[in-house]
Parts: structure tokens; sequence; C-alpha cells
């Protein structure tokens, strides 16, 4: 039997503004980015006059959300500076968990004559209880927060939510399972065009020293270099799109 689970996408954009770019970011003039629940995984989906989107729980444990954006400008060595996150505020505790694995006889049976396959003679299971005190919540887009999270730390945000990145055509799988039938639930998507400024400035990337070392860049916080690099960007933007 199937059972109807609502999604609601809110979907977000991102890109330089008028102000700091005169160049279009997107080839067409526009960056849009649509989203819909992939049909492939969900045949009979569909989205409502309110803009929710009807899913069905018939077994498999997720669905997938697949995207479509505008092509954008900045495209190095075939790769196009663009990235996708997904976020939700449903997380799910796990309780108990329970499985079962095969169990075989040194005597057994094999399905074939170069005896690699054996065939189980029964199976064991295995339950493993009050596992919500070891495994932290898991939040329907696919992450953990961990006991030892670092809040404070620069890199904190990167790790709240998954990302698909360099790809016109984003997928991401959402968990759900029969619990959750009935419910509402919200998946958050934000899409970035063009991270080099982003990246440059939170020092994402390596370079090689005269002397041929590689070496990890670092986040420029001071005031002066902020400017004279996005003066510096900002000209080789122009240089680029000329």
């Amino acid at each position: 039997m199937r059972k109807i689970i609502y999604i609601f996408l809110v979907i977000l954009f991102w890109a330089c503004s008028p102000e700091e770019i005169i160049e279009n970011v997107c080839v067409d003039g526009d960056c849009n980015a649509e989203f819909f629940i992939d049909e492939l995984v969900q045949p009979d989906a569909y989205q409502d006059s309110n803009g929710y989107w009807h899913v069905f729980y018939y077994g498999p444990k997720y669905f997938t959300i697949r995207g479509e954006l505008d092509e954008v400008n900045a495209v190095v060595n075939g790769v196009p500076l663009i990235e996708t996150q997904y976020d939700s505020d449903y997380w799910i505790a796990l309780d108990n968990l329970r499985f079962t694995v095969p169990t075989y006889s040194v005597l057994s049976w094999f399905t074939g004559g170069g005896f690699n396959n054996p065939i189980p003679i029964g199976d064991i299971e295995y339950t493993l209880s009050d596992i919500v005190k070891i495994m932290p919540p898991l939040n329907i887009a696919g992450y953990q927060i961990q006991k030892n999270f670092c809040w404070e730390c620069p890199y904190a945000e990167t790790m709240l939510g998954t990302y698909s990145k360099y790809n016109y055509n984003p997928r991401q799988q959402i968990f759900m399972d029969n619990e959750m039938v009935g419910d509402t639930l919200q998946v958050f998507i934000k899409t970035v065009f063009n991270r080099v400024q982003e990246n440059v400035m939170e020092g994402n990337f390596q370079y090689k020293t005269s002397k041929g070392k590689v070496r990890q860049a670092r986040v420029i916080k001071n005031f002066k270099q902020d400017q004279e690099l996005n003066k510096k960007l900002f000209t080789k933007a122009l240089e680029f799109a000329s």
C-alpha cells in the first residue's frame, strides 16, 4: 500500500549583485534554478496548487530531488563554478537498529562449480538497543551533528547540510520511512552561482611557491587585503568577460 508524504521545497538563489559585477553571472542573463521530485524513484509524485509536492512511501527509504540550473559564464577547464546546498528542519532519532546476517557452514552447498558463492543455512538477527545514546540524530538531507561539533570554527557552516558542486543537474537523496507518512517535510535548497570570490576569500585553494612547494591558502581577514583582492578579482572578471 502506498502512503503519502508532503514535501515543501524552499529554494534560494545566491549570486553576485549588479553592484558587485557588471557582466552577467549566467549565460542567459538570469540565474534560475528549478527543482523537482525525480520521477524515476517517485513516478506518481505531483505538485499541488499550493506548491507542495506529494510523494508516496512504498518501500524504498528515500526519494530524490533533481535540479535544473542555468549555465554560468564562470567555467574553469569545463567545470562550472556553481554549488547547490540541501538542508531540512526534519530530524530522525534512531532508537533501535535491527539487521539480519546470513550464516554458513563449512559443508554448505555452492551455487556454482567454482565454490565462490556458498548457500546460507540460516539467518541470525541482531538488535542494537538505545542507539540514540551513541548516534546523533540524522537530518533527512543526509548529515549529522556530532557531540564535539565545533560551532565556532570557520568551517562550521559548510558542515551543516549536504552539497552538490560544479553540476548543472544536481541530484540529492532525501531520507524517508513509514513513520513519516502523513508528515509535511521542508527541504531548503540554496544555489550559489560563481564561487570564485568566496573560495579565494575563504582560502579554499592551494598554490605553489617559487620553490615548487604546495601550500594551503589562508582565510583573508584583513580589511585592506579584502578590498585589494576584490578590486583585482573584479578586474580579472571584466577581462574574462571581454
